[in-house]
């Protein structure tokens, strides 16, 4: 048995609920920004991934017209910061609709670090920092897709093995649905089957 959920039958709010609810776990861009007006503002957003790898670009999702959105529109840079299980507390407070000339950094207490590339800060207590310059937006229904190509990144000392970050040191927190947010459980390691190995080996038809 399956319960049928139809977008067309739905409010619009319950189906993103839906959405959310299966599209699990979703790793979040914990984004800084500033204003027009020199404002540093700093906020999470669940719908984030690699767009590209070469060029390196990251893309996140503003639902609605966000702080975030409008400035790295104006500004045309931004950094996504790690966000990661010991921040969960702090995180979770920047998503609140503080108004525009208010900084998350200082409502948080989080502390400022200077880019290397661009003008955001970057969160200081952020083991891993992407730098970006805005390479395009999307509109997409009540949202706009956010393109940035990396320009810079740095990653702490700490939770580094060699010039690998290790998952288990980075700790990265996830979103899940409701109010839910997930952490890394057990972790294995799996190398992909190369075709060549593949048991029996397939061979094109003649």
């Amino acid at each position: 048995m399956r319960t049928d959920f139809s977008p067309s039958a739905a409010s619009a709010r319950d189906f993103y609920r839906l959405l959310t609810a299966v599209v699990v776990p979703r790793p979040i861009a914990w984004v800084s920004s500033v204003s027009p007006d020199g404002v540093d503002n700093l906020a999470p957003h669940s719908f984030f991934t690699v767009a590209s790898t070469n060029p390196p670009i990251v893309q996140f999702t503003s639902v609605g017209e966000k702080d975030s959105l409008r400035n790295i529109t104006a500004s045309g840079e931004f950094v996504v910061n790690l966000a990661p299980v010991s921040l969960l507390e702090e995180i979770n407070a920047t998503g609140t609709n503080f108004p525009p000339e208010v900084s998350e950094f200082d409502a948080v207490g989080l502390a400022r670090e200077p880019s290397v590339t661009v003008r955001a800060p970057r969160v200081k207590e952020s083991p891993a920092v992407l730098e970006c310059r805005l390479h395009s937006v999307l509109p997409m229904g009540d949202s706009t897709l956010v393109f940035g190509e990396v320009t810079h990144a740095a990653v702490s000392d700490s939770v580094l093995d060699g010039g690998h970050p290790r998952i288990d040191l980075l700790e990265p927190l996830a979103r899940l649905g409701l109010d839910e947010w997930g952490i890394l459980g057990d972790i294995r390691d799996l190398s992909r089957i190369r075709l060549k190995d593949w048991p029996g080996h397939f061979r094109p038809a003649l």
